[in-house]
């Protein structure tokens, strides 16, 4: 009987998730036109930055937002579904022995989760996303699986709390994908994860890459930095914004070379030592999603031409510094469209980062991104590349079926993660695991939670309508993305979103915009 149940419950859960996302495109967010420049865009924003942050679930940062002992909200923050009272203290997970538990700023340093590829798919269960301690819970040296359980609040990620009462999140927002880092860096940037090549045979190793499809972690062959270990093949979103000549860059802490070698080979070694005072390398290859393709890549670090450069075609490709965009700002030259990957002590991922001093790059960038005159035409938006494994109690929905009987498990070995269409590229099951996403900006809704079905593709599916770029083609997830207009008032009679200057230590809220502190670049 009980079996019956149990094969009921994971049936329907699946259905659910399927029909909602079939759903996914129905909703359209009509957008003003601008008034005429020089770089035409679908609507009043003319600058966007997106901060790329690090393995962090929904749940493990926002599950029980807005509520915090210490945290005070405005009494009227709209609800989020997060973890209601059941699934703190009868939470299904270690066969109802486990319950999400709190971690505060002391707990800031933590284990590293298993998120791979099919480790993530095994933890939701069909659905019943109760087998995170057996799959994603680390069992490293030192580490114990039931810590995949544990969240922040308030009183940790301040910051993120604050930026939610006062600008737009969403608590229904999606990795495209199951898996690790280097596939939500390249899906939000292509939507596309198949077309992997070997860099040593150019064929698939079973492993990492399969049927095409890359999905673990492998450093980018265009890269002197890294292992050289797979490229990827087709466009991505630089190169139709090259297309276009609209100004753009990816700009990362550690990517400027400490030296190079007789044989002209970048050397990546800057380091930082983050809040347990260990020392960490900045730079990380497989973060770096335009590194794994021809025709965007940067493989020697080469720095702009000259300021004026930054943005444009040169021998830097597009690719830069993070400190190369604070230089562009302060030429009054940012660029349309600005991807921001903190170095690695300040990304948020586990074991070799934290929140906390996550929370000092995220505030000391947008603190500084608002004093801007460029402010009242910007946005920004928070999105993360992965979830680390960490506990996230919403199934998401299913919008890519694939049936690889080795690496697909949502459904056990027999149900896979259901049957791919003929013609579909195969282990790409997603969405993935739910992710925190915020936009902040003048033309942000305030205090606002948008219920509507994204994903990381969204962000790129934003990029190409808002400089109506068109779509990547070849199966790309951008054609199913949600939207993420429903986040933004751009009406004629709206009321701009107030600056929201923070303390970068606390998280709380300052009265001016002060210098930024403990450095961003």
């Amino acid at each position: 009987m009980k079996t019956k149940l149990l094969s009921s419950i994971i049936s329907s859960v699946l259905i659910l998730s399927l029909v909602i996302s079939g759903a996914i495109n129905a909703s359209n967010a009509s957008v003003m036109s601008s008034t005429s420049t020089t770089t035409t865009t679908s609507t009043p924003l003319k600058h966007l930055v997106v901060i790329f942050q690090e393995n962090v679930s929904y749940d493990h940062y926002l599950g029980t937002y807005p509520k915090a002992s210490k945290f005070k909200a405005d009494p009227n923050t709209p609800s989020a579904n997060g973890l209601n009272a059941t699934l703190l203290n009868s939470n299904p997970n270690g066969n109802y022995t486990v319950n999400p538990f709190l971690l505060n700023r002391t707990d800031a340093m933590t284990c590293d989760m298993d998120h791979g590829y099919s480790a993530e798919q095994k933890a939701y269960h069909g659905g019943l996303a109760d087998k995170f301690v057996e799959f994603t819970g680390s069992d490293d040296s030192g580490c114990y699986p039931k810590q995949v359980m544990g969240h922040y609040d308030g009183n940790t990620v301040t910051a993120l709390w604050n930026y939610a009462q006062h600008f737009s999140m969403s608590d229904n927002s999606f990795g495209t994908t199951f898996g690790p880092s280097t596939l939500g860096a390249i899906n939000l940037i292509s939507g596309q994860t198949h077309g992997a090549i070997s860099s040593n045979d150019g064929s698939d190793n079973g492993v990492d890459i399969v049927n095409g499809t890359l999905i673990e972690d492998l450093d980018p062959k265009f890269d002197d930095c890294s292992k050289a270990q797979v490229m990827m093949l087709g466009k991505n979103i630089g190169d139709l914004m090259n297309a276009k000549n609209i100004t753009w860059g990816w700009f990362q802490g550690g990517f400027k070379p400490t030296k190079m070698t007789p044989v002209g080979k970048a050397v990546c070694g800057s380091t930082h030592n983050n809040i347990a005072n260990e020392s960490q390398k900045d730079y990380s290859a497989h973060h770096e999603p335009f590194q794994y393709y021809k025709s965007i890549a940067n493989p020697h670090h080469l720095s702009p031409s000259s300021v004026t450069m930054i943005g444009k075609t040169d021998r830097a490709n597009h690719q830069y510094d993070l400190s190369d965009f604070w230089n562009a700002v302060a030429n009054h030259s940012m660029p349309s469209v600005s991807f921001l990957k903190a170095a690695r002590y300040q990304d948020g991922h586990a074991n070799y980062s934290d929140p906390i001093d996550e929370q000092v790059f995220l505030v000391n960038t947008i603190n500084k991104l608002q004093k801007l005159p460029e402010w009242n035409s910007t946005a920004v938006i928070i999105a993360y590349d992965d979830s680390d494994g960490w506990y996230d109690h919403v199934m998401p929905p299913i919008v890519s079926q694939s049936n690889d009987h080795t690496h697909d498990a949502l459904l056990g070995s027999t149900g896979m993660c259901g049957h791919a269409p003929a013609g579909a590229y195969q282990d790409r099951c997603g969405y993935g695991p739910r992710l925190p996403l915020l936009v902040i900006s003048p033309f942000a809704k305030v205090n606002f939670i948008d219920h509507q079905i994204t994903d990381q593709t969204s962000i790129l599916r934003f990029i190409e309508d808002n400089w109506n770029l068109g779509r990547i083609g070849n199966q790309s997830f951008d054609e199913k993305a949600g939207l993420l207009t429903n986040m933004f008032n751009f009406t004629s009679n709206r009321h701009f979103a107030d600056m929201l200057p923070l303390d970068p230590s606390t998280g709380l809220k300052v009265s001016t915009i002060s210098k930024m502190t403990r450095g961003t670049s």
